[in-house]
């Protein structure tokens, strides 16, 4: 076990490396809709200006939890904001952090699941597919289904959940592959 727990540690180093080369790179930008200055500036006013006394949160915007904010919503335009109120650096160590010590967690976790089947899946070959199978289901249902239920952003989704499925695949191929105890077939 104490092997699967240091591929744990290196399939979370591992998600956390594809995690910054999607996201912290300017590949990200494929996902992500920019505004020229002055709108950054109004928009971020506006926040500011309507947002700040309810504090941090995700605010479908109008809110269509009355009959007034169910017609406006239908009219459009519409949008979910999530709102923090307070600056955030650009680049912030204390996700950077965060983000690597919830990558370790996740992929001890694959770690775990796959130790957990070492005796009936035996192979490289057949402990990946147990790995893309359940990443694919978990990231599907969790990532693609915000545009399908929620009317979310394509692009943002889909790119969202192709760096997911790559990291959380990579985090449990390193398990896989030289983390598992070898088990003799008979």
């Amino acid at each position: 076990m104490a092997r699967v727990a240091l591929g744990g540690i290196l399939g979370g180093i591992a998600m956390w490396l594809i995690g910054f080369l999607f996201w912290g790179t300017p590949l990200s930008r494929i996902a992500l809709s920019s505004l020229d200055d002055a709108s950054g500036a109004a928009l971020q006013g506006a926040l500011k200006q309507h947002l700040s006394a309810g504090g941090a949160g995700a605010y479908p915007v109008p809110w269509p939890g009355t009959d007034v904010g169910t017609t406006l919503y239908g009219q459009g335009p519409s949008a979910m904001v999530f709102y923090h109120p307070g600056g955030l650096p650009v680049v912030d160590s204390s996700a950077l952090i965060g983000g690597l010590v919830l990558a370790v967690v996740c992929s001890l976790l694959i770690g775990i699941a796959l130790y957990a089947l070492r005796e009936r899946v035996t192979t490289f070959a057949d402990r990946m597919k147990v790995v893309v199978w359940f990443v694919l289901a978990a990231t599907l249902w969790t990532e693609i289904g915000q545009p399908v239920f929620n009317h979310m952003p394509w692009t943002y989704f889909v790119y969202l959940w192709v760096s997911d499925v790559v990291a959380l695949v990579a985090a449990g191929a390193v398990i896989a592959r030289w983390f598992l105890p070898r088990v003799l077939e008979a």
